[in-house]
């Protein structure tokens, strides 16, 4: 069995994403964001948003019969724990590496590295 680049797929980032931007959610909040782009099931997303809370990336509170979830975890934080998981295993732990695919690999704008070498002037201040 294969091991994912990340502790999370594709459907749980996607999730995680809607919770980001709500605040709190329902499970049927949640399907029907996820409908205006798809077909998903009830069930699904109810067990996607259980197994996030399992993982400690969701946590709930009851309202009556219903979980209302919201983020156990802010966005900037899972971010940077992907991006160096990621980096362990893709490029060795080398940044540099990371970064050198990336604006090698991309299609950037001259505005896009001008950003970019202004980030790194701006650390070096």
């Amino acid at each position: 069995m294969r091991k994912s680049l990340t502790p999370l797929g594709e459907s749980e980032m996607e999730i995680l994403h809607h919770v980001w931007e709500m605040g709190e959610a329902t499970v049927a909040q949640v399907k029907d964001r996820i409908l205006m782009d798809r077909k998903v099931a009830y069930t699904t997303v109810m067990t996607i948003m259980k197994n996030l809370n399992d993982k400690g990336y969701l946590k709930y509170r009851k309202d009556g019969n219903t979980y209302v979830y919201s983020a156990r975890k802010d966005p900037e934080e899972v971010q940077s724990s992907l991006v160096s998981g990621m980096i362990d295993k893709v490029f060795k732990g080398s940044t540099s590496a990371l970064v050198q695919t990336l604006v090698k690999g991309e299609n950037l704008s001259e505005k896009e590295l001008q950003e970019i070498r202004k980030m790194i002037d701006d650390m070096e201040d």
